[in-house]
């Protein structure tokens, strides 16, 4: 086993240290979510964390690591008589993106149920977890619904498993930790309210910082386990203080003035529910038990809103998580009662002092954690886009109001990643039918399975009342749900687009449809085509809300090279079918249909349309043409497409219009929505 980098030896990121910290003092804190850009130690910090943990006392010889002293009642394994068990270190269990649901809570042998009448039970990743810590590296990537199991368990702290009738249930109690990078997508809001605390990191602007950053990486390279022994002694301390701050966190009086003002400042930042409360209120409790203190004080209410609450504030994919610093310091102003000490100003260097994590380097200096000035944050708004005068370009417009779309698939049945959008084979949904397993059995038919074997009883010598079931026997279920796509938006971002304010209009309508992309999990990509030329935007990715910042600081103004902007996005396409193939494409082609510059535009836009139907590309066409007089032209390039061609006001999904159905991949059926 390799030796962790020590949790002591990071350099900065003390939030995210003091995050983890708080969960391996109080679990019942519902876990940490770190979100940050690549590179930023996010893996190397929870990872380090699992040596600091303390030992657990375990039944020896139980899979799911019962309590000696008080064994669960219902483990599998057991029943258990109470005794003086064995120690172990805890465990830090890493789930795989591409885990599956039994490697996750575990597999009932269906097969030795159904012929032996045994219920078999092979624990998962939930049951190794079970009083350690549980790692998710790219939690936004993880499938939904393993998330959705991921997070119930955690909840309610016991996993169950259910298969045709047979159940098994143990318990399933672990610091969850999730890490992820916002460039990939991210989670939806409710998927992010279950994690208790949430942290941004980000790589340090400061040139000492960074090198030290690179040194101590270094030396941990060339010689891990002595560097590891270099910091020892501070890792033992650290350890040692977790260790009485579990034994004082009982003791912690969260007094009525705290709560007042955890409950004023949820009210006061809108934050949805209750969970935001009780998670600030254990939080703002492992703070006061971390710093060595008996009582809460309003220091610790405010650490603990800026933990808890930033990521509960997002109404939308698109809102940057945050809190307003100045407006937290205000309610807790006026919040803030007599009694909860929130007045005193502990010693900073006493056991009282402070809830940040230890600074101390190996020699007893202060590490650059501690002399660098902290990371700065990038200020909001910074990087917003402005046009440059010249060429006809004109200064982005802002999107209109977002709005509900009407639902838009791709017809046939897909196999892709799970999703929200187009009928598909998938794991979970109904079941369509059955067939022979390929490899184990994960899904049984059981009429199937009892068809299958009912006609041969007799030969087989069967005397009971059981049926006598071999493996030729068994049947998987098929079942039919629903896929993700990739939706892929060609926007023409020239001239003509921005007659009469209409690009305000554009933007909200793709916005719109990038929510629905959201909600529907698909990968989104945008090609945009203006002036002489056509440009990948954003090539496809999961993070909607880039693409969304990309179409806010979009500018128009040129002419319209349409052939360009659709050439461009078969190029995309071609690629994005080498990369992942079972993904199937949606073109949303937003225009007035327009074509101008070079030698006959028209009859070139036609021929490169014609590639996508070649193809059987599913399409839709946004017919952004306004005005008492219309020419018709993206209706034409519909016909081209052979897509589905509809107007801005069609589609909204309160419009009188009527529902869009599926987009039809074959040439020639351009038409407007019914």
């Amino acid at each position: 086993m390799s030796t962790p980098y020590p949790f002591s030896a990071l350099v900065g990121q003390n939030d995210l240290r003091l995050a983890l910290l708080l969960n391996a003092v109080s679990p019942a804190v519902g876990g940490v979510l770190v979100r940050g850009e690549k590179g930023t130690a996010k893996s190397t910090a929870v990872r380090a964390l699992s040596a600091l943990m303390p030992q657990v006392a375990v039944v020896a010889g139980c899979r799911f690591s019962c309590t000696p002293t008080a064994p669960d009642p219902a483990c599998p394994d057991g029943p258990h008589e109470a005794g003086p068990g064995t120690s172990r270190p805890a465990r830090m269990v890493e789930l795989p993106v591409g885990a599956s649901e039994d490697r996750l809570v575990g597999a009932l042998d269906i097969e030795r149920a159904l012929a032996e009448g045994v219920k078999a039970f092979e624990p998962g990743l939930l049951a190794d977890a079970h009083r350690g810590i549980l790692y998710v590296d790219e939690v936004n990537l993880l499938h939904d619904h393993l998330v959705d199991l991921l997070l119930d368990a955690a909840a309610m702290g016991a996993s169950y498993v259910e298969r045709e009738g047979v159940s098994v249930r143990h318990a399933a109690r672990f610091l969850l930790v999730g890490t992820m990078n916002p460039e990939e997508g991210e989670l939806r809001p409710q998927l992010l309210d279950r994690f208790g605390l949430t942290v941004e990191v980000a790589a340090s602007r400061e040139p000492e910082q960074r090198v030290e950053v690179v040194r101590r990486r270094l030396a941990y390279d060339d010689d891990p386990e002595g560097f590891a022994a270099r910091w020892a002694e501070e890792e033992a301390s650290v350890r040692a203080r977790i260790v009485a701050a579990r034994e004082l966190l009982p003791s912690v009086r969260l007094g009525d003035g705290a709560l007042r003002q955890i409950a004023a400042t949820c009210s006061a930042f809108e934050v949805d529910g209750m969970r935001a409360d009780i998670v600030m209120a254990r939080t703002a409790t492992a703070l006061a038990a971390w710093a060595g203190r008996t009582d809460v004080l309003a220091e610790d209410v405010r650490q603990a809103a800026l933990l808890a609450l930033p990521h509960r504030r997002r109404r939308s994919p698109f809102d940057a998580p945050g809190l307003d610093e100045d407006k937290l310091d205000e309610t807790l102003e006026e919040f803030g009662g007599e009694g909860d000490g929130g007045d005193e100003d502990p010693d900073p260097d006493g056991p009282g002092g402070g809830g940040q994590p230890p600074q101390d380097g190996p020699d007893g200096n202060d590490s650059p954690a501690g002399d660098v000035p902290a990371q700065s944050e990038p200020s909001e708004g910074e990087g917003e886009a402005s046009a440059a005068p010249g060429g006809g370009e004109q200064s982005p417009v802002r999107a209109a109001e977002p709005f509900r779309t009407k639902m838009l698939s791709v017809p046939g049945l897909g196999e892709g990643a799970a999703g929200r959008r187009s009928r598909a084979r998938t794991e979970h949904g109904r079941t369509t039918g059955a067939r022979r397993p390929q490899g184990a059995l994960t899904k049984l038919h059981l009429a199937a399975t009892v068809q299958a074997a009912a006609p041969h009883q007799r030969a087989r010598g069967r005397s009971g009342p059981g049926l006598v079931v071999r493996r030729d026997d068994l049947r998987q279920a098929t079942r039919e749900g629903r896929e993700g796509n990739l939706v892929l938006f060609v926007v023409d971002a020239s001239g003509s687009m921005a007659a009469q304010q209409r690009m305000s209009a554009v933007k909200g309508a793709v916005l719109s449809l990038l929510l629905d992309a959201y909600q529907r999990r698909d990968k989104v990509g945008l090609v945009t085509f203006r002036g002489k030329d056509a440009e990948v935007a954003l090539p496809p990715t999961s993070s909607v809300d880039a693409a969304a910042a990309r179409l806010e600081s979009l500018p128009t103004g040129g002419r319209t090279p349409l052939a360009a902007g659709l050439l461009r996005a078969h190029e995309v396409l071609r690629v994005e079918r080498l990369r992942d193939p079972a993904r199937r494409p949606l073109v949303v082609v937003v225009t007035d249909g327009r074509a101008t510059g070079g030698p006959d535009p028209v009859a070139l836009a036609g021929r490169a349309a014609r590639l996508f139907a070649a193809d059987g590309v599913a399409s839709v066409v946004v017919d952004c043409e306004s005005g008492p007089v219309r020419l018709g032209l993206a209706g034409q390039l519909a016909g081209e497409l052979g897509a589905t061609a509809v107007t801005l006001d069609e589609l909204r999904a309160d419009s009188i219009a009527g529902l869009v159905r599926d987009v039809q991949g074959s040439r020639g059926n351009g038409r407007r929505a019914a």
